[in-house]
C-alpha cells in the first residue's frame, strides 16, 4: 500500500470527479457530500504521506517509476521530498475547505463546479509530485483548464475577461517551458545517447551544457514560473482573476496555484541551472523586493477588500522569491514555510471577505464600519488572520518572514545588507494596509443601516475557519513540526546549487 500511496493521493480526486458525473445533477447535496468525501479522503491519504515520511533520509520517498511513453523514453516518475510533502498537504487541506466554502455560494451547475475542482486537485498534487518534466508539464497544463472554467463560469461580472487573461498569461509561460523541456531532452541525447525528460537525470546533465544554452533554458523556465507566482512585472493578471473568481476559486488560487510558481523556481531553476541561478540571483531578488514594496503600496489605496488582498499576495510572494534566491538554508526554509503561511492566512482572508460579501453583496471598505458590535466572532477571527498575515510573533507569518530576512542578510550570493533592509519595509507596509482595512471595517462608524442587521458567522463558517486558525497558531508557536520535514531537502537542493557554501549534514 505504501508503494502506491502517492499515486492514490494524486489520482483519487480524478477518479472521484469521473464518478461524480454519474450522480444526478438535481441531487445537489449528494454531489456536495460526495465531493467533500473524496477531498477529505485525499487529505487523509496526504496525512499518511506526512506521517510516513522519514525526515532523516536524504532524497525522494514514496517513489514510483515505470516507462510510460516508450518512443520518447518518458516515464511515470513520481516521488516527494520534504518540500513537495508540505505543499501537497497544503493542497489537500485547502481543497476540502474550499468545497465546504462553496456549499451555499455555488448554486448553479454544482456538478460541473465540483468536477472541475476535483480535477484541479489532481493537477495540483501531480505538479508537486512529478519527477519527470514531461509529466510535470502535463499536470501543470491539467490545472489550467479547470481554473479557467471556475473563473469564467462562476466568477463575477467581468469573469470572461479575467479568465481569458489568466489563460493567456499562463499558456504563454507554459509554451516557453515546453520548448525548454524539449531542448533539455534533446541535449541529453548528446550525453546519454537517448532522449529523456527525467528530472533526476537532467539535473546532472544540464549544468554541463554551454553557458548560453543554460541561460536561454533558465529564462524560459523562470519566466513561466514568474508569471505563475506572479513576480513583478508579470502580476497584472492576478488582481483581475482574484476579484472575479468565486470565493472558493480565490482561496485555491492564492493558497496553492501561486505556490506552483515558487515551487518551480526552487525545484527546477536552482537545481537544473545552478550557475545561472547564482549569476541572476541579485536581479531576480531585486524584482522580488520591488514586488514586496509595490504590492504593499498598491494595497494601501485599494477600496475593494478582495483586490487589497490580491495585491498583498504580490507583496508576500516577493518575500518568497527573495528567500529562494538568497540561497541560504534559513532563507530557503523561510521561503517554503512562507508559502504555507500565505496559503493559510490569505486563504482565510479570502474566505472572510467572501462571507461578508454573501451578507452585504459588496466588498467596498467604505460600505462597512462598526462590525465589532454587530458581528464580534467575525471581527475577532478577522483580527487574528490579519495579524498572522502581518507577521505578528506567535503566529505563522512571523517565522517565515524572519527566516527570509535573516537568510538574505547573511547570503553570500546577494552579499549586501540592502536587500534585507528594503525587504523589511514590506513588513511595516503590511501592518499599514491590513490594520487600516481592519480599523475602517471593524471599528469605523456604524452608519449604514444594512450593517446593523448583519448576522454573525454560523456554525458551518466557524467550523470552516477553526482548522486554519489552529494551523496559524501551531506554526507560529511550534514551526519545527514542519521545518524538520523539509530541512534535509532544502540542504540537498542548496548543495546541488553551491556545494562549496552549503554543507549537507546527515542526522
Amino acid at each position: 500500500m505504501k508503494h502506491y500511496l502517492l499515486t492514490l493521493t494524486i489520482f483519487l480526486p480524478l477518479i472521484g470527479a469521473i464518478l461524480l458525473l454519474f450522480i444526478n445533477s438535481e441531487k445537489k447535496n449528494l454531489l456536495r457530500y460526495f465531493a467533500l468525501g473524496v477531498s477529505t479522503l485525499t487529505f487523509l491519504l496526504s496525512l499518511g504521506l506526512f506521517f510516513g515520511f522519514r525526515e532523516n533520509e536524504i532524497g525522494f520517498q514514496f517513489v514510483t517509476k515505470f516507462l510510460w511513453i516508450k518512443n520518447l523514453n518518458v516515464s511515470y516518475h513520481i516521488g516527494i521530498d520534504g518540500i513537495s510533502l508540505l505543499l501537497i498537504l497544503l493542497t489537500t487541506f485547502l481543497t476540502q475547505l474550499t468545497i465546504i466554502s462553496a456549499w451555499e455560494g455555488i448554486k448553479t451547475k454544482v456538478k460541473e463546479f465540483l468536477f472541475f475542482f476535483l480535477v484541479l486537485e489532481t493537477g495540483m498534487i501531480g505538479v508537486f509530485a512529478s519527477l519527470d518534466l514531461f509529466l510535470f508539464y502535463i499536470f501543470w497544463e491539467a490545472m489550467l483548464i479547470p481554473m479557467y472554467f471556475i473563473i469564467g463560469v462562476w466568477g463575477g461580472e467581468n469573469r470572461i475577461y479575467a479568465a481569458i487573461k489568466f489563460f493567456l498569461y499562463t499558456m504563454f509561460g507554459s509554451l516557453l517551458m515546453l520548448v525548454a523541456i524539449i531542448a533539455l531532452g534533446v541535449s541529453a541525447m548528446d550525453k546519454l545517447g537517448y532522449f529523456t525528460t527525467d528530472y533526476t537525470l537532467l539535473k546532472t546533465i544540464s549544468p554541463t551544457l554551454a553557458h548560453s544554452t543554460q541561460l536561454m533554458m533558465f529564462l524560459a523556465f523562470a519566466l513561466s514560473f514568474a508569471i505563475k507566482v506572479p513576480i513583478f512585472p508579470f502580476h497584472t493578471w492576478l488582481p483581475d482573476a482574484h476579484v472575479e473568481a468565486p470565493t472558493a476559486g480565490s482561496v485555491i488560487l492564492a493558497g496553492v496555484l501561486l505556490k506552483m510558481g515558487t515551487y518551480g523556481l526552487l525545484r527546477f531553476c536552482l537545481t537544473l541551472f545552478p550557475q545561472i541561478s547564482i549569476e541572476l540571483a541579485p536581479y531576480i531578488s531585486i524584482l522580488g523586493i520591488i514586488g514586496i514594496i509595490y504590492g504593499a503600496l498598491v494595497s494601501m489605496v485599494q477600496p475593494d477588500m478582495k483586490k487589497l488582498i490580491a495585491y498583498s499576495s504580490v507583496s508576500h510572494l516577493g518575500f518568497v522569491v527573495l528567500g529562494i534566491f538568497a540561497m541560504t538554508v534559513e532563507s530557503s526554509q523561510g521561503a517554503l514555510i512562507q508559502m504555507i503561511n500565505h496559503g493559510l492566512s490569505t486563504g482565510a482572508l479570502f474566505l472572510l471577505v467572501g462571507m461578508i460579501y454573501d451578507r452585504r453583496h459588496t466588498r467596498l471598505i467604505s460600505e462597512f464600519g462598526g462590525l465589532a458590535k454587530v458581528v464580534p466572532i467575525y471581527s475577532t477571527i478577522l483580527l487574528i488572520v490579519s495579524l498572522s498575515s502581518i507577521g505578528l510573533p506567535g503566529l505563522n507569518g512571523f517565522i517565515g518572514e524572519f527566516l527570509i530576512l535573516i537568510g538574505s542578510f547573511k547570503s553570500p550570493v546577494l552579499n549586501s545588507y540592502w536587500y534585507t533592509a528594503f525587504a523589511a519595509t514590506g513588513v511595516i507596509f503590511a501592518a499599514v494596509y491590513l490594520l487600516w482595512m481592519y480599523q475602517r471595517v471593524v471599528f469605523g462608524k456604524l452608519e449604514n443601516p444594512h450593517n446593523k442587521e448583519l448576522k454573525d458567522l454560523n456554525k458551518r463558517e466557524i467550523g470552516l475557519l477553526i482548522p486554519i486558525l489552529l494551523f496559524i497558531v501551531w506554526i507560529g508557536i511550534y514551526p519545527s513540526t514542519f521545518l524538520n520535514k523539509s530541512e534535509l531537502s532544502i540542504k540537498s537542493i542548496l548543495k546541488d546549487v553551491n556545494p562549496q557554501k552549503v554543507e549537507l549534514i546527515k542526522r
